[in-house]
């Protein structure tokens, strides 16, 4: 709080830190994220894998596990660099796939269909052109970020 009891410069500080002008550069994110993206990978094949036949959860615990820790290790590092990630396509497909594997949880005998789709959108979210990961849907344009 300022001397004259307002709390503007706190909110323009907190802004300040969740969303940066320029996301955050971590030197060590991209070597990280691609070790936890291959680990995720693994892991979730190996639960969307074993579902058709049958597995139980005893079975699929430490795969599921992996698989958790790992995204939301991924998810971690990009919301350290910039909160705005969830108004852009990227973290909108993130939180779009998340949508649909709790579908999954909430629907164990539907759940291969929903972590189907989930791994289609996380599929398409991974791979889709700069211009679309990047589009803000609050400022409604493209914003650009360095790698």
């Amino acid at each position: 709080m300022d001397p004259t009891g307002s709390d503007k410069p706190a909110r323009s500080n907190l802004r300040a830190l969740l969303f940066p002008e320029a996301p955050r550069r971590f030197p060590w994110a991209r070597p990280t994220q691609l070790i936890l993206r291959s680990v995720h990978i693994a892991a979730m094949a190996m639960v969307l894998g074993a579902i058709p036949f049958g597995a139980p959860v005893e079975v699929l615990r430490l795969p599921i596990l992996i698989t958790l820790a790992s995204g939301v290790l991924l998810f971690a590092i990009d919301l350290a660099r910039d909160l705005a990630i969830l108004s852009q396509g990227s973290g909108v497909a993130v939180l779009l796939k998340l949508a649909l594997l709790g579908l999954g949880a909430l629907q164990p005998a539907e759940r291969l269909p929903w972590y189907l789709a989930a791994t289609v959108v996380a599929s398409v979210g991974s791979h889709m052109p700069g211009s679309w990961r990047h589009f803000s849907f609050l400022s409604w344009k493209v914003m650009r970020y360095p790698d």
